[in-house]
Order: C-alpha cells, then structure tokens, then sequence
C-alpha cells in the first residue's frame, strides 16, 4: 500500500480497516494540543492515484474487505464529487464491503450542505468521527480549534441529520487543574445533548511535545489535571448526558479508568466505579504518553 509516511492515525475501532489515503494531514493542523500532523503539509491527492490505490488494495486484500477508513485527519474535505468517485469505486471493487468511515473537521463539514452530506451517505459513506473535543466555547478558543461552539454543534447535527453515524470524542482535562473544569464538562455534556451522536468517546489529554499546550506544560504555564480530577470530570459528564441511546466508551490509552458501554442502561455502574476509584479501591491504569 502507499502511503506518504510512516505516521498514520485511525480511530481505535478501525484497527481492522483498510486504510486509504485521500489526504495528506489535517486541513486545519494548529490545535494546540495535537501532535499527529505537525511533520506533515496538508494536501489532497490526486483522485486517480486514490482510485490506484483502491485496485492495489483488492489485489492485496482480495475481493472480501469489509471496512475501510479514509485518511488521514479530514478526508472529508475533499470536493464532493470526488470523495463520491472514491466511494463509488470502492463498493464496486469490493462487493462485501460493509462500511467506510472517516474523520470530519468541523470547518470541512459545513462547507458542504446538507444535500451533499445526504448524497455521500447514500454513497455509502457510513460513520464520521468528529473531534469535538468540547462544549465551551473558551476552550474551543483556548486550543485554537478554529470553529465557534455553535459551529461545532451544528457540524455534528449536520452529520447525524444526513443520516451518517455520528461518532464524537471529546477530551477531559483540557483546562488544566486551574481553569474552569465545570464548565468544560458540563457545557460539552450540553453540546452532546443538542448533537445526538450515536456514539461518545471521552479521552483524558495527555501532553504532547512539539506542541503549544505541551510547551505550556513544560514551562509551568498549565498544570496537568490528576487521575482523581480526571475522574470528577468524567463522573460529572456522565451525570449529565442524557442522549439516549448512546454508545460510551472512555477506553482509550489516555484513560485512567477504562468505561465502556451504554447509556442509560450503564450510567449507575459507571459512576460506582469512579466512585470506587476515587476511593482507592479500584487501581488506576498506567497510561500511555502520560509525560513530556
């Protein structure tokens, strides 16, 4: 397969995907807290190659492939009829394919309109990852998102509403141990009300280096939250969501407390065991990138 480096990122449940390249990094690229696109230049490539690219893949995987992702941080962005050959020309090569999924910049999403959404998921484009990352709209500015909030919220409505499974994350402890945690949580819990995703991952911010809230770490500038206030975070956002139904996971590496399942169905049992945590009677885990 080509690829244009060795760095590539997908979402944890797309670990079974085939990954095809459509673009070259992230249109966007200057959140402060990210690291994965800093070495590259954006750039979307050539259709024709992507299309090549595709009949490698059969050749490699055979005619079976079930599922493919669409790299690398915002293919989404791509010219609508484009990203249509690409889907086109994926289900014809692969007859059992079942999804294609992407990652989907707030910015690239409202660029198209809700009749190209619609148009796209009727392609076959099945899920949109969305990094919401939070509800607020200080945050959203703190770490240079480069949407508003009310942005933000209707590029997830504009997703679900084309009928795309909408797949949201969202990161505790962006504020640091000094800045206002409450309303962090409680204005995403809010966000997430209004949006409906179908699914919901809460991740725990882990510094990166290379990064501008990474270099702010480092220089003292912003304190790293606890395990336990990572924990008061997550208990509070579970107390406050009320989509229903919502698939919850905060699994991730960066997590101290790995919680999966759903929601209503799951939320006492989840916050019994951040309880039980903050007790001391559950061990956290050791995460990955925990330091700079």
């Amino acid at each position: 397969m080509r690829y244009d480096s060795d760095l590539l990122y997908r979402p944890p449940g797309e670990w079974k995907s085939y990954l095809l390249q459509c673009t070259i990094g992230c249109s966007h690229n200057k959140c402060t807290f990210c690291a994965m696109y800093k070495s590259k230049q954006f750039r979307i490539r050539p259709t024709a190659e992507i299309l090549e690219d595709i009949d490698m893949a059969l050749d490699y995987y055979g005619p079976g492939l079930e599922r493919v992702f669409l790299m690398d941080g915002d293919a989404i962005v791509m010219r609508t009829e484009e990203l249509l050959k690409v889907l086109r020309k994926l289900y014809g090569t692969f007859p059992n394919l079942k999804k294609v999924t992407v990652y989907a910049g707030p910015k690239s999403t409202l660029s198209k309109s809700p009749e190209e959404l619609r148009e796209l998921h009727a392609a076959g484009l099945s899920r949109a990852y969305l990094g919401v990352e939070s509800g607020s709209e200080a945050v959203l500015k703190s770490i240079n998102k480069g949407c508003s909030a009310a942005e933000m919220l209707k590029a997830g409505q504009n997703l679900a509403q084309a009928g795309i499974d909408l797949w949201a994350i969202v990161i505790m402890g962006l504020t640091g141990q000094d800045g206002d945690w409450e309303e962090h949580i409680l204005s995403t819990a809010r966000m997430m009300n209004e949006m409906k995703p179908r699914h919901l991952s809460a991740m725990t911010f882990a510094p990166a280096k290379g990064t501008p809230l990474g270099d702010d770490v480092l220089a003292g500038r912003f304190r790293v939250c606890t395990p336990d206030q990572i924990l008061e975070e997550c208990r509070l956002l579970l107390e406050h969501l009320d989509v229903d139904p919502l698939h919850f996971t905060s699994n991730h590496a960066s997590n101290y407390l790995p919680l999966k399942g759903s929601l209503p169905e799951d939320r006492e049992e989840f916050l019994t065991l951040i309880d039980r945590a903050l007790k001391g009677k559950i061990r956290l885990r050791k995460t990955l990138n925990r330091g700079i």
